[in-house]
């Protein structure tokens, strides 16, 4: 079965599905935008939990539950701050998003959703980050099964034009 791989304009927070990607700081113990509405709509539970985690490395993923979200489980992976492209932000960028599909696929994880790592205070230019995201994606999955559904769950319309965009440029 081919996995389904889609875009949506929502609030990660609220979608019912296996896990949710958290774009975390490498402490994992909050932070603001997507990081911070995780950790609010989790509740207290989570910080204790990410505090025995001992951190997460740039590029890598660690698996929490979800407490008090939608989601069974949270993935916090850490994106890289964009210094310009030429510091290796591509790879780490991509690592995030493979190792998050094999930690999943690991767990019996058959649907999960992404936010649009490192495009907010990480300043990852959007367009470039939506390719890096979906080419990834799309190639973790065909070393991973069990992976039902992916969801690039955008927060702004803008993004979510910009994954559609992607999505289509990649598609077999």
């Amino acid at each position: 079965m081919k996995t389904i791989i889609r875009a949506l304009k929502a609030d990660i927070t609220s979608l019912s599905v296996d896990a949710i990607v958290n774009a975390a700081n490498s402490s994992l113990l909050g932070g603001g935008g997507v990081d911070g509405a995780i950790h609010r709509a989790a509740g207290p539970e989570l910080l204790r939990e990410c505090r025995l985690l001992g951190g997460c490395e740039t590029g890598q993923a660690k698996l929490t539950l979800g407490h008090r979200l939608a989601a069974r489980y949270v993935i916090h992976t850490v994106g890289p701050v964009w210094r310009g492209g030429a510091n290796g932000e591509p790879e780490l960028l991509a690592s995030c998003y493979r190792r998050s599909i094999e930690l999943a696929a690991a767990n019996g994880i058959a649907t999960l959703a992404f936010p649009c790592v490192s495009t907010g205070v990480y300043a990852y230019p959007s367009e470039l980050a939506a390719r890096v995201a979906v080419r990834t994606v799309r190639s973790a999955l065909d070393a991973n099964a069990g992976i039902q559904e992916v969801v690039f769950c955008c927060f702004s319309s803008n993004d979510l034009q910009i994954y559609e965009i992607a999505l289509n440029e990649t598609a077999v």
